[in-house]
């Protein structure tokens, strides 16, 4: 009993007090009501591609709408070849045909919440990771209508998380409150990437993550408790990373 209790208050303190104090935070917040309320409009924080003709790769994510904004973020990720004349971007919904194409401006906000750039690289780098990217996302199972599940997955993060692990000269992984980002496509409990990433998952729900781009992480329910050993810092519960 003394163990179970102790596990009880420890799942609590790392997940429940996280989360709470999320929501009670968000709460607070003066939001849109519904989607036809908020800003979808370009945020800005993207180069224009007029102005700066390098190829570019970013993986942008930002708070998602409604209660589940205290808890989760909306990833996407963008590509620019060199010269082209604007971005191309990839993300999945929860209505329709999931995978979209340049539904939304590529640095839009979403419910009115401005995204932030998770990772990006540009010149040559971006150029050679373009092609794979565009496989991984080609290859994505989870493409038909219907195949959509907002939790535990497949959603918008899995998307972008199995891109990540399909390309892993991407040296990133999302953030800790996307959620939905450690269920494997196709429904697999084991994923092991060339940067040294080792994820077991059981559909989302419960699992682990160990390597060089996620240091250690635990994930429950979708929520995510860990640390970062390359760039030092935490990843908190609903709240996201603190750190490098």
């Amino acid at each position: 009993m003394t163990s179970i209790k102790h596990l009880s208050l420890t799942i609590a303190a790392l997940y429940l007090l996280p989360s709470l104090a999320s929501a009670g935070y968000w709460a607070a917040q003066d939001r849109p009501a519904n989607w036809r309320a908020a800003d979808w409009s370009a945020s800005g924080v993207l180069p224009s591609p007029t102005e700066d003709a390098r190829a570019r790769v970013a993986v942008l994510a930002a708070r998602t709408g409604g209660l589940k904004g205290a808890f989760a973020v909306h990833s996407w990720i963008v590509v620019k070849r060199q010269g082209a004349d604007d971005y191309d971007r990839y993300d999945v919904v929860g209505w329709g045909n999931p995978v979209r194409r340049n539904g939304y401006p590529a640095d839009g906000r979403w419910y009115s919440n401005v995204p932030e750039i998770v990772w990006q690289a540009d010149g040559d780098r971006a150029e050679a990771l373009i092609p794979k990217i565009e496989a991984a996302i080609a290859a994505y199972p989870h493409a038909t209508a219907g195949s959509y599940r907002l939790w535990p997955g497949p959603n918008s993060n899995t998307f972008v998380a199995g891109i990540l692990r399909s390309v892993p000269e991407i040296d990133a992984v999302l953030p800790p409150n996307a959620v939905g980002r450690d269920y494997l496509p196709g429904g697999d409990f084991i994923a092991y990437d060339a940067a040294g990433d080792l994820h077991l998952t059981l559909y989302g729900l419960a699992g682990l993550s160990v390597g060089v781009k996620s240091g250690l992480e635990v994930h429950l329910l979708g929520l995510v408790a860990g640390i970062d050993v390359t760039r030092p810092g935490v990843k908190i519960p609903a709240l996201g990373r603190i750190g490098v």
